[in-house]
């Protein structure tokens, strides 16, 4: 397997930037249902920390590491009340050989499952000064270097999403956020194994924007 780079995320996840409802951190209305508030990448640091030492990293995906593809991917999720991730959605994907197709059946979904692997492990906690936390749902840019010659920042910035809000409309996913609560799944690690070695639950010819199924 192997290893990989994956540049920024604790910064990036962490950031100390203000989350505020913003033009570009707008909560999507829903009359009946508890709104999902939007926060771009690096916009949870005044209501969300760390409640582990480091967020775990995802593995390049076996059987692909030979072509020395560098990938990224812009992998949304809701942090919920309790501080765990859900409802995980793959927003944007590129890779250096094909960039957003699809260079071989089920890599990006082995891919998406990599990220969700990783991320399912992360636990926030709310700062001491917020007495009611709210669920939020924010993205992730993840990225799996494998050239020696390939600048982390420029690779970062092919998956990149400044504003999510504006990503969100754009993209017609906004009321899906809140059409219905994004389910809560507590996945056992044998489930996230099979997931990541492309078992039939894996979901072939992934487009952006798609939920991950448990």
């Amino acid at each position: 397997m192997r290893s990989i780079v994956v540049g920024g995320v604790a910064a990036a996840v962490m950031s100390g930037l203000s989350f505020v409802a913003s033009a570009s951190d707008q909560k999507p209305p829903e009359a009946n249902k508890p709104e999902v508030a939007i926060a771009s990448e690096g916009r949870i640091g005044n209501k969300w920390m760390l409640a582990v030492d480091k967020l775990a990293m995802p593995q390049y995906p076996d059987g692909y590491a030979k072509e020395a593809r560098d990938v990224c991917i812009a992998l949304g999720y809701e942090i919920a009340p309790d501080g765990s991730t859900s409802g995980y959605r793959v927003l944007k994907q590129w890779n250096s050989q094909t960039q957003a197709i699809e260079p071989v059946d089920g890599f990006w979904a082995n891919f998406a499952n990599a990220g969700v692997d990783a991320v399912s492990q992360w636990k926030f906690k709310p700062r001491p000064e917020v007495t009611a936390p709210q669920p939020v749902f924010t993205v992730a840019t993840l990225t799996w270097q494998t050239r020696q010659d390939t600048n982390p920042a420029t690779l970062r910035g092919k998956c990149r999403i400044d504003d999510l809000a504006v990503f969100l409309r754009n993209d017609g996913q906004v009321r899906g956020l809140n059409d219905h609560l994004i389910e809560r799944t507590s996945r056992a690690r044998e489930d996230r194994v099979q997931r990541y070695a492309g078992t039939p639950k894996n979901q072939p010819n992934m487009t952006p924007g798609t939920p991950i199924k448990p």
